[in-house]
């Protein structure tokens, strides 16, 4: 069986067609969606993922962070503040991202705000994760 998948940012719809299955992080843990799936309304609070396998047995991948899922037994729709297909993630400016926050929360500098450079790093982690998924599959 499949059912539908839409998955739209402030700025596009980054997917929308149908699949098989869907995981996703949202705010209280990882998901698991399949057609027939209860009715759910949740919020997607932190820097995460969504992969699905798509109708055609293809898998793919989206950084996600922020926003609201919605889950009817036949589609599930994710609308986030920034979601990113992985395979448009460019690799080497994530990880030097991630060196200038890590050197940033190192310092001893009292003008810098530790909490949001590790909410950054945060971000540029779960990017990161999603780029070795992504490889891995």
């Amino acid at each position: 069986m499949i059912f539908q998948l839409n998955i739209v940012s402030f700025e596009t719809n980054i997917f929308s067609g149908l699949v098989e299955k869907v995981r996703i992080t949202g705010s209280e843990g990882e998901l698991g969606i399949y057609p027939g799936h209860a009715p759910l309304l949740t919020f997607i609070k932190k820097a995460g993922y969504i992969y699905f396998l798509n109708n055609l047995g293809k898998t793919e991948y989206v950084y996600i962070s922020d926003g609201i899922l919605e889950i009817q037994p036949f589609e599930v729709t994710v609308l986030a503040d920034n979601a990113i297909r992985a395979m448009d993630l460019d690799y080497n400016l994530i990880l030097e991202e991630k060196k200038k926050a890590e050197e940033l929360i190192k310092k001893n500098d009292v003008n810098i705000n530790k909490k949001n450079i590790k909410k950054q790093l945060k971000v540029v982690l779960a990017k990161l994760h999603i780029i070795q998924m992504m490889e891995r599959s």
